[in-house]
């Protein structure tokens, strides 16, 4: 079994590891029977021990059968779904074009990928630094997340799915993503769905299977990257769109709003009641007349000069909506009414309740899209901030989750299979309020901590361990290592103490000391180092400045052949160590590097007198 797992390819691996979703099986859940077989061998001493086992795996083979059926129905579920699925993702694609929804998307997929102080979306953190520069590349520059998170999650928040083809690469894993088409996809989940005890091929419909309906393409678990917002277990294996919950409030927005244009422009405009004298016409002839002097308003009739033909053109400064009232009375006051438009044309408190309603199922708050004004000096505001940051919070969970998935398959296809759970992907918080309120309540943690560990006239409240139990949550094991941390920290400052004993000198103002300082001082300090050492001829042995420089047979600097500080030829007649170079700046250079020159010759001379002294040794040692 262990060679046959050895001999899969790196595909079959994950296909192993991820095709089933997470979810390995046992042949138990495979063979549905309450009866019992060979495989199912029963060893006891007692009759009465052998009947409680033997009825004890008669109800988990029926526990395993009522799993099975179980799953049957609920795929049959998802598979009547799928085409409610799909209506659905007409209406959100329709949804995009109303300005509320479209900014709402917007806001979410903004909120979801804030940058942090480093002007990154998304945060890395490992144990490794190997691990942590690997996932860097791949999200960074291969996945290029600063470009494709936020448009990934706006999709996920408008579908409630979104999915990722990932181009794999056995040699250096994930190489790229291809975003598809959320409608055409389709996603058989694992579990027993379809199985057949008789079938041999139903344990292959066990493996997560994504397939694209219009290309009639399937692709493997590993290959596609499924981001999902989880909230109505009808829906699964699909996720829900935030916009499901506004479908049926955005379709009567469209209707009021579509009835508040009608009405505008039917009853918005002035009309005009022309008064028309129709005599003793009779009653049958008074429309026609009536209809014949609107017409001669309406219409105005030209002739054309070249033609003769009469010409009937729409006269522009009519309405076709005025009304003619044919009257009898010569003496009629005003032939010409004006009738003014609707005068309610403000009221649009239907409109705004409609409004309401559908911002608040999405969950943002008004002030974001611009409803309402902040009040109460922003207080207001911040506990609203805090609360859309929860629903953020949930968005974010959803991508981390399948970032993560995605990030273990490249791990694992590079080899780090040791080191698949040795990273943890975080993206920012986006309310600032809600930072600032868990600063707070850590603060507050804090005083409560000294509080209780102080100690008041000999005894404190409660112990630290106490204290660390049940104000910070801390396990025995956690409390262990903080301990452990504590000393390590001690030891460490008390090394840093020791600092200037152990390190005298970096090296880190060398340059500047060179540009900068004083060359004087700079040039005495390093001869004395050259030529002050014990090692370097400054002891008794090699002739330092008291002994093997002021020696007369060495010529030292103080000797009188070779003429030192003190001499007559080196400084002066008369003038002492101070007198004798005053004058020239170059002296001292010249006094040590010939002094270096007299070092070097007091220590071929010390080598060659030892040289000596052992080869009379070694003939004395022959002799003898």
């Amino acid at each position: 079994m262990a060679d046959n797992k050895n001999n899969l390819t790196i595909y079959q691996k994950l296909t192993t590891i991820l095709g089933r979703g997470g979810t390995q099986r046992t042949n138990v859940l495979q063979n549905p029977k309450y009866s019992l077989g060979n495989d199912d061998l029963i060893v006891t001493n007692s009759r009465e021990d052998f009947e409680k086992q033997k009825l004890q795996l008669q109800q988990q083979k029926y526990l395993d059968s009522q799993w099975t059926k179980l799953d049957n129905e609920m795929y049959q579920k998802a598979t009547y779904y799928e085409t409610t699925r799909l209506a659905s993702y007409m209406d959100y694609e329709a949804m995009e074009f109303t300005p509320e929804i479209a900014v709402a998307l917007d806001t979410m997929a903004e909120e979801s990928c804030t940058l942090n102080e480093q002007g990154r979306i998304m945060s890395i953190y490992s144990d490794s630094s190997r691990i942590k520069k690997v996932l860097e590349d791949l999200f960074f520059n291969v996945l290029d997340i600063h470009s494709n998170l936020p448009m990934w999650t706006r999709n996920t928040c408008k579908y409630g799915d979104n999915f990722v083809h990932l181009k794999l690469n056995y040699k250096y894993g994930i190489i790229g993503a291809t975003q598809l088409t959320n409608i055409e996809m389709s996603r058989t989940d694992s579990g027993n769905f379809g199985f057949s005890e008789n079938d041999p091929e139903s344990e292959k419909k066990k493996e997560v299977k994504f397939e694209w309906k219009s290309k009639n393409l399937t692709f493997n678990a590993w290959e596609v990257a499924h981001f999902r917002l989880l909230g109505d277990d009808r829906k699964l294996p699909y996720g829900t769109s935030v916009l499901d919950k506004v479908r049926r409030t955005w379709r009567q927005l469209l209707l009021a709003e579509d009835a508040m244009l009608v009405y505008r422009v039917t009853r918005a405009p002035e009309r005009r009641i022309f008064k028309v004298y129709v005599g003793n016409i009779d009653d049958a002839d008074v429309e026609a007349y009536v209809q014949k002097v609107a017409n001669k308003f309406k219409r105005t009739q030209t002739a054309d000069n070249k033609t003769g033909q009469l010409d009937v053109r729409y006269n522009t400064m009519a309405v076709d909506q005025d009304y003619f009232v044919p009257v009898r009375d010569v003496n009629a006051p005003n032939p010409i009414d004006t009738l003014p438009g609707a005068t309610n044309l403000d009221q649009i408190a239907d409109i705004q309740f409609i409004q309401r309603k559908m911002v608040t199922a999405l969950r943002i708050p008004k002030t974001f899209l611009g409803f309402e004004e902040p009040t109460g000096d922003g207080k207001n505001l911040a506990l609203q901030d805090i609360r859309f940051a929860r629903t953020i919070n949930r968005i974010q969970q959803s991508m981390i989750q399948e970032l993560n998935k995605i990030a273990i398959i490249h791990l694992y296809m590079l080899g780090f299979h040791d080191e698949l759970d040795n990273f943890k992907l975080s993206l920012n918080n986006p309310s600032t309020q809600g930072e600032m309120l868990k600063v707070e309540q850590w603060k507050e943690k804090v005083l409560l901590y000294k509080d209780l560990v102080a100690a008041s006239d000999g005894i404190a409240p409660t112990s630290h361990t106490w204290a660390k139990k049940n104000i910070f949550n801390w396990s025995d094991d956690e409390i262990k290592l903080d301990l452990e941390q504590q000393r390590l920290e001690k030891a460490a400052a008390a090394e840093l103490e020791k600092t200037p004993e152990v390190i005298t000198k970096t090296g880190f103002f060398d340059k500047v000391d060179k540009l900068y300082g004083d060359i004087l001082t700079q040039k005495i300090n390093k001869g004395s180092e050259e030529t002050g050492g014990e090692e370097a001829g400054g002891g008794e042995e090699a002739g330092g400045f008291g002994g093997g420089f002021g020696g007369e047979e060495a010529g030292g600097f103080g000797g009188e052949e070779a003429g030192g500080f003190g001499g007559e030829e080196a400084g002066g007649e008369e003038g002492g160590f101070g007198e004798g170079f005053r004058g020239d700046e170059n002296i001292i250079d010249k006094l040590l590097l010939e002094g270096k020159k007299k070092n070097q010759e007091i220590m071929h001379m010390t080598k060659g007198i030892d040289s000596l002294l052992e080869e009379e040794n070694e003939e004395e040692s022959g002799i003898i």
